[in-house]
């Protein structure tokens, strides 16, 4: 009588050997790939490392897409105006004279105004794209520009002088009521150097830049 025996073991031993083989030849075959695309900077293995690894970069150019990454840039802030000045505030009596009913006051003032466009109230029909993928052109029409806050720091902002009549009691609201009219002077000096025009110049230039980064051939921003 002849006995046979399976050897289920031996079997089992046989692929699991197998199967860490393998999964070490990919390990092995990953990491050699890596570098290679890592080393391959020049001559022909960088132009086979490229064409593995390259990537294709492509923007929705689309009106509404337009609009919307413009209106993204939101308030956009492009000049801040400063001015260093004195401003006077004074209160006199109709009757008696300065020296025994007057007030005065000197402020040495410095604030700032910031200007810039709110791209939020740019509509679909501001934005016009003619041309085909390949070289597409674009036009856009700006909101006007606006002088968006104009405010004092306190920090450097002081009491120059203070002088008040020998018949009165200094008025608590002569400072504030001279700050207000400090504020109104920085607004108008602002003004008056242009502070609009360079709002709306370097506004341009930001959107711009912007538009060409989308891929746009040809752009006029006005």
């Amino acid at each position: 009588m002849t006995t046979q025996y399976s050897s289920y073991g031996s079997g089992r031993s046989s692929s699991s050997g197998t199967l860490l083989l393998v999964l070490l030849c990919l390990i092995l075959g990953a990491a050699a790939v890596v570098v290679f695309l890592r080393q391959a900077t020049t001559g022909v293995m960088s132009r086979v490392a490229s064409a593995i690894t390259g990537r294709t970069t492509t923007f929705d150019t689309s009106v509404p897409a337009v609009v919307q990454k413009i209106q993204r840039l939101s308030r956009l802030e492009t000049v801040v105006y400063s001015m260093d000045t004195v401003v006077e505030g004074s209160k006199s009596s109709a009757v008696l004279p300065d020296l025994l009913a007057g007030d005065r006051i000197l402020l040495v003032v410095h604030g700032q105004s910031i200007a810039g466009i709110d791209l939020g109230q740019l509509k679909p029909e501001d934005v016009k794209i003619t041309g085909k993928d390949g070289a597409q052109s674009i036009r856009v029409t700006l909101p006007p520009s606006q002088l968006f806050i104009t405010t004092l720091d306190n920090q450097h902002t002081r009491v120059y002088m203070r002088s008040t009549g020998v018949l009165v009691p200094a008025d608590p609201n002569l400072e504030s009521d001279t700050r207000v009219k400090a504020e109104k002077q920085l607004q108008a000096s602002a003004l008056s150097d242009g502070i609009l025009d360079s709002a709306s110049k370097n506004a341009r230039a930001t959107v711009t830049t912007l538009l060409y980064g989308l891929g746009f051939h040809d752009v006029v921003v006005n």
